[in-house]
């Protein structure tokens, strides 16, 4: 009998919130090099020279304001769901993470041993919705070569970008749905991580449909199945259907972005410091390119952005959770595991 397991994979984060284990973090994080895609050397001169130095003790000291009695909020909460999903699976279940620990090596070490010895195939789940070299790309590259050198023979299915599929969008909706019945919103703002446009532009194979025309995201292509932009547009698109929000209310943006290139746009804290000169006042923020809350939703928007927001002139800006370990969502995805060679087929390469 065939021996299966399952990789969880999501960003990951530092030891500690202290400086020098956020320096040793954001060193392998911002030298990959399809995070910051420019020549070695030119990379290492500005992680190094440049954005370590100025960047490692605001970024301990945000750490810091999130930082739980268990660890950092992104860890905790991957290991929670992944607890869950055990408990539903008859098939070992690990967290690997593209930075920091568990590692790849550590991961599959615990599969195997959970699984009493080596793998006949492995399911490997990156943790993000939509599609990009610097998240999705990325963790599965590394935690896939990894297996792969190691062990010659094993199969693998990944999990495909799900921004689309029917019972994330559940999920995502249902998560959300208890915000909006507790109190009303002059806007809903759904922010997603940022990607420089030139991210975009690697990503699409055809090499000849991102940013050709400025409404290259209406526009089917084969590109949209590696498209960010398209793919987030599409998501805010269906959740804001499911929940039956006012589309002149909805707004989306992107956040946490780097000086000097083009980023997508709007920007988040453009947003947050315009808008309540633009009357609105009370403000719901989603960010569902994370699946899991972490610094980007605990620190820059429920912290900093809100403090940027009613200092000039909001009067309430609502955070809401990501799906975290949401029963709705850790249900869907062991529904997906559980079948991904039956009604799910189609999730999975």
């Amino acid at each position: 009998m065939s021996k299966k397991g399952l990789i969880i994979i999501n960003l990951g984060s530092p030891e500690s919130y202290s400086v020098k284990d956020v320096k040793l973090y954001l060193r392998e994080f911002l030298m990959d090099e399809k995070v910051i895609d420019v020549p070695y050397m030119l990379r290492t001169i500005l992680v190094k020279g440049f954005i370590i130095p100025f960047r490692a003790k605001n970024s301990a000291e945000a750490y810091k304001t999130v930082w739980t009695e268990k660890g950092s909020p992104l860890k905790v909460i991957t290991e929670e769901f992944s607890a869950l999903v055990q408990k539903q699976m008859d098939i070992p279940v690990v967290v690997a993470m593209r930075y920091g620990n568990p590692t790849p090596q550590a991961a599959l070490e615990e599969l195997e041993r959970k699984a009493g010895g080596p793998l006949d195939e492995i399911l490997i789940t990156p943790m993000y919705p939509h599609y990009a070299m610097s998240s999705y790309e990325t963790a599965l590259d590394y935690v896939k070569d990894y297996i792969s050198e190691k062990r010659k023979n094993v199969k693998f299915k990944v999990l495909k970008p799900f921004y689309n599929e029917p019972g994330y969008i559940t999920s995502l909706a249902e998560s959300i749905r208890p915000y909006l019945n507790e109190q009303r919103f002059d806007a809903y703002l759904f922010s997603y991580h940022g990607l420089p446009v030139r991210h975009l532009k690697k990503s699409d194979v055809t090499k000849k449909h991102c940013y050709v025309s400025g409404d290259c995201c209406e526009l089917k292509s084969i590109a949209w199945e590696t498209c960010y932009k398209h793919q987030v547009k599409e998501t805010t698109k269906l959740v804001v259907e499911k929940l039956k929000l006012d589309p002149a209310k909805v707004l989306l943006s992107f956040q946490s972005r780097l000086e000097g290139d083009k980023w997508l746009q709007p920007y988040t804290d453009k947003y947050l410091e315009e808008l309540p000169s633009q009357g609105v006042k009370k403000l719901l923020v989603l960010c569902p390119a994370f699946v899991a809350d972490c610094l980007e939703t605990l620190e820059e928007i429920n912290v900093r952005g809100k403090e940027s927001f009613i200092s000039n002139g909001g009067e309430k800006l609502v955070n809401a959770p990501c799906m975290n370990t949401d029963t709705t969502w850790v249900n869907t995805f062991v529904a997906w595991c559980k079948e991904y060679d039956g009604k799910y087929a189609a999730l999975w390469n």
